[in-house]
């Protein structure tokens, strides 16, 4: 069981904690158009999945900004970067950040990605930052909880399991 923190203080994470190996769940996002996505809308690439509890804050702004750069030399990966907020934020925070090579998701709907990967904070109801890598057959060959909350994912780890996916 992932033990997270949010400032130092414990949170309950809602769903099932996921293991590499497993078989990626399928989740139902909307875009920054508010159209719903889903896993099967990124079939046959490899997935870098970069959670985030807020994107307007600094952690999360500083973390996908980088995966947006480091996506422009990434083959057949597709780095979707998933949080609560608002289409609209994400969609205006990514026009002010010229964010062009990942795509933004919001789960604020039914924070059904949320739960199927095992980071929703119920205190919060916000997602608890990670990293997922699934390869092209949905196959999560890499997995980050980071443990507290407001802390950096291991930036190098998560881009290497990406070009090493499959």
């Amino acid at each position: 069981m992932v033990q997270v923190t949010f400032g130092g203080d414990p949170v309950t994470l809602l769903g099932s904690e996921l293991k590499v190996g497993d078989q990626a769940p399928d989740f139902t996002v909307l875009n920054n158009d508010l159209e719903e996505k889903t896993l099967s809308d990124y079939k046959g690439k490899i997935k870098l999945i970069s959670v985030v509890p807020s994107i307007d804050t600094g952690v999360c702004s500083i973390q996908t900004n980088r995966f947006n750069e480091e996506a422009k030399q990434l083959e057949n990966v597709q780095v979707l970067t998933v949080s609560m907020d608002l289409p609209f934020a994400q969609k205006r925070w990514r026009e002010v950040n010229n964010v062009e090579s990942l795509n933004l998701l919001s789960d604020h709907r039914e924070g059904n990605f949320g739960e199927n990967y095992g980071v929703l904070i119920k205190e919060l109801r916000l997602l608890a930052r990670s990293i997922f890598v699934v390869d092209s057959n949905d196959k999560v060959t890499y997995v980050e909880y980071v443990n507290e909350v407001t802390n950096h994912p291991d930036y190098d780890k998560a881009l290497e399991a990406a070009r090493k996916a499959e």
